[in-house]
């Protein structure tokens, strides 16, 4: 297995060509998923430069962040339940997958800061994955003034599994369409400036459109 090192200056290398093929230029920051790795590992991406990490499960998150030095930044990217708000919100820096009033309802309940949340969109409306579709966005981020521990920071979504990177691309490019629509609206608690979409099979299109945030896993550290 190659040292994750390696494997960040190959990623680099091709991130750094699809952002000069982006028309909007900005180099994205670089999840790192750990999820399915051990915590030697995930130390690993971190003493190789990478300070941003992605876990989906409330066990190895709170692993992973209690073994990793105090300046990594934790993304918690899975779906959170309502039960389990509580175990773990104090302790994220980034939520990528608020979806529904209960959940922000129990985000601002057990938040003792404002939490940092990602908008998670099901833009393929897919019945497999979690998030709001697409035309309930603006009304769901209005619904959200009302939590003063909630900021939108930005809107996250998965596109489909397929080898048509023209589709995969279309809908990253209608992700980037809604968050400049909300960042029309100049909402204090919304401003939405970050798009986090974009992982080990499509990171390219991802950044075409304009990613901030991309979520690599097995391209940096294995399977």
């Amino acid at each position: 297995m190659k040292s994750v090192e390696e494997n960040l200056k190959n990623l680099n290398s091709t991130l750094e060509n699809a952002t000069k093929n982006s028309k909007f230029g900005n180099t994205p920051q670089v999840i790192v998923v750990t999820k399915y790795v051990t915590i030697d590992r995930a130390i690993e991406a971190y003493q190789a430069g990478l300070r941003n990490f992605g876990e989906n499960r409330i066990e190895g998150f709170l692993d992973k962040k209690q073994q990793l030095p105090d300046d990594a930044v934790m993304h918690f990217i899975g779906s959170l339940q309502t039960r389990k708000v509580k175990e773990v919100i104090n302790e994220i820096d980034y939520l990528h997958s608020l979806d529904r009033i209960k959940l922000a309802k129990e985000i601002n309940k057990r938040a003792n800061h404002v939490i940092n949340c990602f908008v998670q969109v099901n833009v393929s409306n897919e019945e497999s994955k979690h998030g709001i579709s697409a035309t309930d966005v603006i009304p769901f981020i209005k619904e959200l003034e009302e939590f003063e521990n909630i900021k939108v920071v930005g809107l996250m979504t998965m596109a489909p599994l397929t080898e048509d990177k023209s589709e995969v691309q279309k809908y990253f490019k209608q992700l980037r369409e809604i968050r400049d629509e909300i960042q029309i609206m100049n909402l204090s608690y919304a401003p939405c400036n970050e798009l986090s979409m974009g992982m080990s099979n499509d990171y390219n299109e991802a950044i075409l459109e304009g990613a901030s945030f991309v979520r690599i896993g097995t391209k940096l550290v294995g399977e």
